[in-house]
């Protein structure tokens, strides 16, 4: 079950990635899509472990991953070299000067694809809990069904419900601006 899970997480970032990326292509030629993996060194959510299966699952489409398991790479220089930052980490806190080069990153255009504990990370940030469109508040486990609420979105087109087991994470300080794409079935728990 977890590499259904596995599955569809690089299918719905391909999508994404993809999309992006016609939007921001500025000339005919071909390229491939940047993607900075911000991670952390830790075998919980074990970033550097899952991020190489996202990777090579995604190569083909012509995305490339950049693994990092340090919040200091959130500055302008570094994030520049990137089309997207993907966020699969525990980190706690982020530096000022770290807060206003992520904003200013997304505020530019550029992807942003925070997944699974990304909303966990950076709790003394409002403006990166807004972001993300909510705050991590607590979790069980289970193996539920994940069904597709928005069937003509870009981002789900050709998917389908799928069953898997994960951590089901309840949020707080949710923002007024999110877009479902799916979600746990009623009933399952």
């Amino acid at each position: 079950m977890r590499t259904s899970y596995w599955i569809a997480l690089a299918s719905l970032v391909a999508v994404s990635l993809l999309t992006f990326s016609g939007c921001q292509q500025r000339d005919n030629s071909p390229r491939k899509i940047e993607v900075l993996f911000l991670g952390h060194h830790s075998e919980h959510h074990n970033s550097a472990a899952y991020m190489p299966l996202l990777a090579s699952a995604l190569a083909t489409e012509g995305i490339n991953f950049t693994y990092a398991g340090d919040p200091s790479v959130l500055n302008r220089e570094t994030l520049d070299q990137y089309d997207a930052l993907m966020i699969y980490a525990n980190h706690d806190s982020i530096t000022a000067d770290q807060e206003k080069a992520l904003m200013g990153y997304v505020s530019s255009g550029k992807g942003f694809l925070p997944i699974h504990s990304a909303s966990f990370c950076f709790r003394n940030s409002p403006d990166y809990v807004k972001l993300v469109g909510g705050q991590f508040l607590k979790h069980d486990t289970a193996v539920f069904t994940a069904d597709i609420i928005q069937r003509d979105h870009p981002v789900t087109q050709g998917l389908s419900a799928f069953q898997t087991w994960d951590e089901t994470y309840v949020h707080d300080k949710l923002s007024d601006d999110r877009t479902i794409l799916m979600e746990r079935v009623e009933g399952d728990h």
